[in-house]
């Protein structure tokens, strides 16, 4: 996500945020919500607010406390006004609809590190986001391995065939004789997966030359360990060029921290952010901007 539109989005959710009168309570209005995540339709949105709200239920969390059903009134025309209903949200439930939001939504991305931190400061919310960027990479590249193990093991490939094949792989697209040797020189611990500690443009990188091996396995009914190996190699040889176009060398780029770790500090936030402070049970209609 580009720095300009985090920018923007910050400004545009700062906005939404409004406080408890004589509390600290944090809350915004569902319909506010809607508008900026990008939902035209009220009845499309209140389905991804039906989900968070089982999310909420299943992390064992009153719905209440987060979720609270209001009537306003707002003006139609002419001075004249009538009643709508919305919803109270706290910034828990914020979170929670983020994240069964469309992802194809920018500003869904965007709000799922908003709504997680506490702390409403920009560059923690854009750092936030690198992450999440990182390890939905991450899970992108493991589901596509997955893939590749299925389709290889049914072209009479074991397991230890496919352990060669991506090593021969990571070869070619790092310039190395085998996957422990880029292992090495990023002080990779030892029994962990190299892509849990490359930058995400690397784990892009690898993704795409096993999507395109899927592909082609498929397309040209490759059969045995040898053929594959020679289409995986090959189409990683191919995105190590694509990126050299860029003067990116993959074994060049310095190893990012353990995204095991980066999994844990994101639960943790997660975990922070459902003990914050509640919505009273009773609403008050004396709230004020921020």
């Amino acid at each position: 996500m580009k720095k300009n539109s985090i920018k923007k989005l910050f400004l545009q959710f700062d906005s939404l945020i409004m406080i408890l009168s004589e509390t600290d309570i944090e809350f915004c209005f569902a319909r506010d919500v809607q508008s900026a995540l990008g939902y035209a339709k009220w009845d499309k949105f209140t389905g991804v607010i039906g989900k968070a709200k089982q999310s909420c239920e299943t992390s064992g969390i009153e719905i209440e406390d987060h979720f609270q059903d209001v009537t306003k009134t707002v003006e139609i025309g002419s001075g004249a006004k009538r009643p709508i209903k919305d919803i109270m949200l706290t910034r828990y439930a914020c979170y929670l609809i983020a994240q069964n939001g469309d992802p194809r939504k920018e500003p869904i991305a965007f709000a799922q590190s908003y709504f997680a931190l506490q702390t409403r400061k920009q560059e923690l919310v854009e750092e936030r986001i690198r992450l999440l960027e990182r390890l939905k990479a991450r899970q992108t590249l493991k589901d596509s391995e997955k893939e590749l193990s299925d389709n290889i093991y049914e072209r009479g490939v074991d397991n230890k065939g496919f352990g060669k094949i991506r090593s021969r792989g990571d070869a070619a697209l790092f310039a190395v004789n085998s996957t422990q040797a880029i292992k090495d020189r990023l002080n990779v611990p030892k029994g962990r997966p190299l892509a849990d500690y490359l930058p995400t443009i690397t784990i892009t990188a690898k993704n795409l030359a096993t999507e395109i091996t899927n592909f082609n396995v498929h397309q040209d009914d490759l059969q045995g360990e040898r053929s594959i190996t020679t289409e995986h190699v090959k189409n990683n040889r191919d995105v190590r060029k694509l990126l050299g176009k860029s003067g990116i060398k993959p074994e060049e780029l310095p190893p990012e921290e353990d995204l095991k770790k980066l999994e844990r500090r994101v639960k943790s936030d997660e975990k922070k952010l459902s003990k914050q402070a509640k919505l009273p049970s009773k609403n008050t209609n004396n709230d004020k901007k921020e």
